[in-house]
């Protein structure tokens, strides 16, 4: 799974792209998903979410989803769970300092960044709210406030 989330990492202007076509056809169904109300569509859409996400960049289900504004390498994946960038023991190599065999995951975000249009590395995320773990990052994208069965 490593091989495949290096692989994403260098190919993010792709994913970016494919990310750009998808997420306005997702938001065009928006009057079917409210129809069938969003907390009913969380189960499934988390699944498919996790199963896409889990493989392409070995993604932790944490709901808030930064993949988009870190080069396509999730924070998550840091084993300080470093949500805002590096910490202060990145290796000379660019190895994680606790992983010695894994490349840094900003070290990751920042080469995958110089290949997206989009990509918004230097903005700071919020502290990760562990509520929303295990949720899709999908869904709010639909949210618009409005509360539905």
């Amino acid at each position: 799974m490593y091989a495949l989330r290096r692989w994403s990492v260098r190919h993010a202007g792709g994913m970016e792209r494919i990310y750009l076509i998808f997420r306005p056809l997702f938001e065009a169904f928006r009057p079917i998903w409210r129809l069938i109300g969003l907390r009913r569509l969380e189960r499934p859409i988390a699944s498919v979410e996790s199963a896409v996400k889990g493989a392409l960049f070995d993604c932790r289900m944490c709901g808030q989803c930064a993949l988009t504004d870190t080069g396509m390498s999730c924070p998550m994946n840091c084993p300080k769970s470093l949500r805002n960038g590096p910490c202060g023991g990145v290796r000379a190599d660019g190895a994680c300092e606790v992983d010695a065999d894994m490349a840094c995951v900003w070290v990751e975000a920042w080469s995958g960044d110089q290949h997206m249009r989009h990509g918004d590395l230097v903005s700071v995320k919020p502290p990760l709210d562990h509520r929303l773990s295990g949720r899709s990052a999908w869904l709010p994208l639909l949210d618009d406030g409005r509360d539905e069965a």
